[in-house]
């Protein structure tokens, strides 16, 4: 899964590298992103500011509505499921990063390891889905897939859906079965950063992230 990502480019950089319109304006994105905060999105042919995470509706022991938990990983075997396929039909999108991150060690002393095809900061691109909500306004998701066959498994068993550039298109705008055959782990070389810095602290967003994948 993934709770966290990093992205260092500013609006006006995103849009020129993936040629897009700038429709944040000036949006204040932080440079490490986490579930049910902002993060740019490269979505019909736009870079916009949305929520990271797709509403998902709750009630307390007495049937009192919570609030909704963003639900931020998109797993590629549950795309054609109710809370999914419709947006992955019609509304898919290109999310911009220059890192991921997961936990690794030992239970309570995690720490945060790195990833990125490129290894210097380089813009890169992972598969996404949006879609409007009454919660949390435009919202998007990250996919996830089987990171076996990929260098990125030495750290989790699971990974974003990175794109190549040139498959930047077909995943926009290609049918459902062309964007499916994208789904599948990056056989390409990646960097890979451990680091000592703790994954979270008590009240950190990243001890918030929403578990798991639905």
């Amino acid at each position: 899964m993934c709770n966290l990502y990093r992205m260092t480019k500013n609006v006006d950089e995103v849009a020129r590298w993936f040629d897009a319109i700038n429709e944040a304006g000036g949006a204040n994105i932080a440079s490490e992103v986490y579930p049910g905060y902002p993060g740019l999105v490269v979505a019909e042919g736009n870079v916009r500011s949305m929520s990271w995470g797709f509403p998902l509706e709750r009630k307390g022991k007495s049937g009192q509505p919570l609030k909704p938990r963003p639900v931020n990983n998109a797993r590629t075997d549950k795309l054609d499921s109710y809370f999914w396929r419709y947006s992955f039909t019609e509304r898919r999108c290109l999310i911009p990063l220059t890192a991921w991150a997961e936990a690794e060690g030992p239970k309570g002393a995690k720490t945060r390891t790195w990833m990125s095809p490129a290894g210097d900061g380089t813009l890169f691109a992972c598969a996404g889905l949006w879609r409007e909500s009454d919660a949390f306004g435009q919202a998007y998701a990250m996919v996830m897939t089987d990171a076996a066959s990929s260098p990125a498994a030495e750290v989790h068993a699971r990974m974003p859906v990175l794109l190549a550039r040139e498959d930047h298109g077909r995943w926009l705008s290609g049918s459902p079965e062309e964007a499916k055959s994208l789904c599948k782990a990056w056989r390409g070389e990646l960097t890979i950063e451990r680091s000592d810095q703790p994954w979270s602290g008590a009240s950190a967003p990243a001890a918030q992230a929403q578990k798991g994948l639905f």
